[in-house]
């Protein structure tokens, strides 16, 4: 099956701190994937230049069949590539409506104002924020503007779907109901790239995880496979003798 994103030796440094270090990964189209490790280890890094918010200093990323690893974030952004953030980013004076007739505007499949909020609608209710579209998005909890930021990006008509820590800080009903929206999305063929902290969710989505250290790449393979690979326990747990 051809990939739909390919990331051929990234590597990118800040001053003396290689952040990403050679990484390499190839994510068929429907795959939703696990990229894993320590905190510090460089997935946010990774996510930032899949999205054009960084720049590789090497490397190639290839997607859809096209390099975009020195395209601007506006340009992937409508090449199909829709993303949350690890701090929640919504626009707080606007509705939620208005929110996420942004990520219909200037995404994949761009559309005037008025349609764009004909389309927030239905994603706000997939979220569980239909009851609230025309609120400011101040009003909202830190969970709920998590869950507005995930409707804002599926506006984007995204082929590729990365999530930074969707999923951290919900209680255990919260956590319930976000797996089983990210498995409808993955039941729809999004191709979802998840870095996650929380290990069930992993297992209950991914088939497959990328575990990353200080920058590299350490381990592949089914989550009981990737997590039980003694440098990743090494990794989370550290040295015998430590």
């Amino acid at each position: 099956m051809q990939p739909l994103i390919e990331l051929h030796g990234v590597s990118k440094s800040f001053g003396g701190l290689k952040a990403v270090a050679g990484l390499t990964a190839s994510i068929p189209r429907g795959e939703v994937v696990g990229l894993v490790g320590p905190n510090g280890s460089g997935k946010t890094t990774a996510l930032n230049l899949i999205t054009g918010n960084l720049t590789a200093d090497s490397g190639a990323i290839v997607f859809d069949g096209r390099n975009i690893e020195r395209q601007g974030a506006h340009r992937i952004a409508r090449a199909g590539i829709a993303r949350t953030f690890q701090l929640v980013r919504v626009m707080p004076t606007m509705t939620l409506a208005e929110n996420v007739a942004i990520g219909a505007m200037f995404g994949a499949q761009p559309c005037s104002p008025a349609e764009a909020q004909e389309r927030a609608l239905p994603l706000l209710a997939r979220v569980g924020l239909a009851a609230r579209a025309d609120q400011r998005a101040a009003s909202l909890t830190y969970i709920d503007q998590k869950r507005l930021e995930l409707a804002r990006a599926l506006a984007a008509h995204p082929q590729l779907l990365l999530l930074d820590e969707w999923l951290a800080g919900l209680n255990p009903t919260e956590l319930k109901d976000g797996i089983a929206l990210i498995a409808s999305l993955a039941r729809d063929g999004l191709t979802i790239v998840m870095v996650e902290h929380v290990m069930d969710a992993i297992r209950a989505l991914c088939s497959r995880c990328i575990v990353m250290n200080a920058g590299t790449k350490i381990a592949e393979g089914t989550p009981a496979e990737a997590l039980a690979d003694p440098d990743v326990v090494k990794a989370y747990l550290g040295d015998d003798d430590a």
